[in-house]
């Protein structure tokens, strides 16, 4: 059964801050990437590009854990350990939706021929810290 985000865990995603996403590399260590992300529901949802080392390590081992801190405490975070699921659809829109959270202007970055992959992490477990830091 799918865990549910809390109201300050979605609060936390939903700002400026960049959570950091792990995939497990063919050989079985862990690959980090720091990412854009939002909420959707109680999932979280990032783009990638098809063919980059998280995609291929989704694709193949679709676990995955995020780290979420608070740009202004690093001692509030969230850790959400899940399993992920991919699709095509809808990515060009996503990467956008975030370059506009993140930046403010639409993104513009991506190459003929490039595929947007969005990702949708379904949390199975979510601990979440929120200390004073003091």
């Amino acid at each position: 059964m799918a865990a549910a985000l809390s109201d300050s865990a979605r609060a936390l995603i939903d700002s400026k801050s960049f959570p950091t996403v792990a995939t497990i590399q063919p050989d079985g260590r862990p690959q980090l990437s720091v990412i854009w992300a939002k909420t959707d529901g109680d999932d979280v949802v990032f783009a990638t590009k098809e063919g980059r080392q998280k995609h291929r390590n989704l694709v193949r081992d679709p676990r995955v854990t995020l780290l979420v801190t608070a740009p202004d405490n690093a001692y509030h975070y969230l850790e959400i350990r899940g399993t992920a699921t991919l699709d095509t659809k809808g990515g060009d829109e996503l990467i956008n939706d975030l370059s506009l959270k993140y930046h403010g202007v639409p993104y513009t970055h991506d190459q003929p021929g490039d595929v947007r992959v969005v990702v949708r992490v379904s949390a199975d477990r979510i601990v979440e810290h929120n200390l004073s830091g003091n």
